[in-house]
């Protein structure tokens, strides 16, 4: 091997040498921390997903009873009162039994006004003249009898004739007794027996018929807010059934004047949350633009996340709090829409964040 060739071998592993030496070099020398986005925490915010709801919350309107839908009166978006009548059953046969019930009340209210009342005018003036015609022939027979008791003492008439006016003298008398106690009972009042047992009828008839007036009214869906029909799942002529283990929702009704936005708080930062406090929540669908609220009731039981993220690594079995922000001013924005929300732990970090109206 030549001089030269050694000296170029040489010359090279000193080069790789002194590359070794200042790559270690620069690699224990401290750089400077890399810049990082301040987080949440770091402004005085805590931050978690949520989503829309309307004030009142997604109410699920369905049925109590079982059958087919005779009409849907709503669409979606429809402003609905409270009390208005929204959808109903094929009702023919419950409205037939409040008919029937109802025929069954007048039956028992006159029969109870016909106990009150007793027997008619003509009816009493009637009774009073037999029991007057019969007191005529009473008085009658005994003014005979006595007659004729005179006589058989003086011998002028025959006991048998004596013993015949005496004879008809008592039946003249019983039939009076008999119509006196018939005008009597005509015109007595009712008994008391016969007043309750009346009642009571009557009564009994008044509940058969709100009875059968409840079993109609739940064929009508009434509203119980005011509010808007937000999701129609049901149409006319389709069967609805009442389950308790399998809900049939006929119509999801909210209140949209204000709005809502249930937040999932972690367990690690539910001691920063308090009542009243300010927050914002923000959207992909509104990029660069906050909507404001505060805070209108924080949860009392931690349980699992309600909104999720949709990313693979998401931990969904995370314990975290539900609190409620309610949303300024006329905000429309999307039921269900989900957002990210910023609860201000710190007065000083409005400023921070940007205290800006609302947007529109």
């Amino acid at each position: 091997m030549s001089r030269k060739y050694k000296l170029l071998i040489a010359a090279a592993v000193a080069v790789l040498t002194v590359s070794l030496v200042l790559t270690r070099l620069r690699g224990n020398t401290p750089s400077a921390p890399a810049s990082r986005p301040p987080t949440a925490q770091s402004r005085g915010l805590v931050a978690g997903p949520g989503r829309t709801e309307p004030c009142s919350e997604d109410i699920k309107l369905g049925s109590e009873l079982s059958g087919k839908l005779k009409s849907v009166n709503v669409e979606e978006g429809d402003q609905i009162r409270r009390g208005q009548v929204l959808a109903e059953l094929e009702n023919d046969d419950y409205k037939a039994q409040v008919l029937s019930a109802a025929a069954d009340v007048k039956a028992k209210d006159a029969t109870l006004r016909k106990v009150l009342n007793g027997a008619r005018r003509q009816e009493r003036l009637e009774a009073w003249s037999s029991a007057q015609a019969a007191k005529a022939v009473a008085d009658n027979a005994i003014v005979e009898m006595e007659r004729r008791q005179k006589l058989y003492a003086a011998g002028v008439t025959s006991r048998e004739e004596f013993e015949r006016y005496t004879r008809e003298y008592n039946v003249a008398r019983d039939k009076y007794r008999e119509a006196a106690e018939h005008h009597s009972l005509i015109d007595d009042r009712a008994r008391e027996e016969d007043i309750t047992l009346a009642e009571a009828d009557l009564e009994l008839s008044k509940g058969r018929l709100a009875e059968a007036r409840a079993r109609y009214e739940k064929t009508l869906i009434r509203s119980p807010i005011d509010g808007t029909v937000m999701r129609k799942h049901h149409r006319t002529g389709e069967s609805v059934s009442n389950s308790s283990t399998v809900p049939d929702p006929i119509l999801t009704i909210g209140d949209k004047r204000v709005l809502r936005v249930r937040v999932d708080v972690d367990e690690t930062e539910v001691s920063k949350i308090q009542l009243g406090q300010k927050a914002y929540v923000t959207a992909d669908a509104f990029p660069g633009q906050k909507f404001w609220g505060r805070v209108v009731q924080v949860g009392e039981q931690l349980g699992r996340k309600n909104v999720r993220t949709d990313e693979p690594t998401e931990h969904v079995d995370t314990k975290i709090l539900e609190t409620l922000l309610e949303l300024d001013g006329n905000v429309r924005l999307p039921m269900g829409l989900r957002v990210d929300a910023y609860i201000v732990t710190d007065p000083a970090a409005l400023a921070a964040v940007g205290n800006a109206p609302l947007s529109k």
